[in-house]
């Protein structure tokens, strides 16, 4: 059996994204935290951690181990909630990009959360490609992401409108097109990759930021171009057309998906989002 400890030091390594930052959240040192790291890489006996300098990512063994290591210290939490005869928390996880309106969806939630006291609720914001596959390995329950339309498995879905975006004043890009972009694995770069190329056109990224902010304001200091949708757009950007030799992008989907057996309470928070994401103009607010 593996230790509980061990198992808390390590998923503290991963959400801290190293083992200084984990050593302060759980109060240790970091040599004590390596120290139950080796421990616990002796009784798994297998790598969980690729080491390079101050780096550490999980292996592939680490990445199994990860969703197995939550599960085993959420039902322990829980069944010592139980032995206290208390009733044990329902945890809730959720995904979401971090262009949807973000602010106004956290406030939905969050009102959720204060009308659920049974419910322990977790919020993740993120890449889609990696909400996707959190959920598949149901380390989340409730996801909305963005993806290729027609796709099976969705509660619900709503078109997302893809537009060229540059800064007030940019003009008709050239070759190499500079591109400002999400990090590798982005629906919106993969799709804006693909239509240059099948155009004819050569790009080059030249800006990548993992949040919205970052591209809204790297777009409007004229810094490149960005594919974005169009509830994205601000007053300091200017939409490109085809009259700018850019490709017409046909429209993605922002998807609503519920893990398999996750249980009344992800049916109840779905079912929120869904009502939410379905309001006129709601994905269209912007963050305070």
């Amino acid at each position: 059996m593996l230790d509980l400890d061990l198992l808390h030091a390590f998923v503290s390594v991963v959400d801290a994204g190293g083992f200084t930052r984990a050593g302060e959240r759980v109060h240790r040192t970091q040599s004590t935290v390596s120290q139950q790291i080796r421990r616990l890489e002796l009784a798994a006996g297998r790598a969980l951690f690729a080491r390079a300098g101050r780096q550490v990512r999980l292996t592939e063994d680490g990445e199994r181990l990860l969703g197995y290591a939550r599960r085993i210290l959420a039902l322990s939490a829980e069944a010592k909630a139980a032995l206290a005869a208390e009733a044990p928390a329902v945890v809730l996880r959720l995904g979401m990009p971090d262009d949807i309106a973000v602010a106004a969806l956290t406030r939905v939630v969050a009102a959720f959360a204060a009308a659920h006291q049974d419910v322990r609720l977790a919020v993740r914001c993120g890449l889609s490609l990696d909400l996707e596959a959190d959920l598949k390995k149901g380390d989340l329950d409730v996801v909305l992401l963005k993806r290729e339309p027609g796709r099976a498995g969705a509660r619900a879905a709503w078109a997302e409108h893809l537009v060229w975006v540059g800064g007030a004043g940019a003009g008709v890009p050239r070759d190499p097109v500079p591109l400002v972009a999400f990090p590798q694995g982005c629906l919106y770069r993969n799709r804006a990759v693909d239509a240059l190329e099948r155009a004819g056109r050569t790009w080059r990224i030249a800006y990548e930021c993992p949040n919205l902010v970052g591209i809204q304001t790297a777009v409007e200091s004229g810094l490149g171009i960005a594919l974005l949708e169009r509830r994205a757009v601000q007053p300091a950007h200017r939409v490109l057309a085809a009259a700018d030799g850019l490709p017409v992008i046909a429209a993605s989907e922002l998807a609503l998906c519920v893990r398999d057996g996750a249980g009344p309470a992800a049916e109840a928070l779905a079912a929120v989002v869904a009502e939410f994401c379905a309001a006129p103009g709601a994905l269209a607010a912007r963050a305070a």
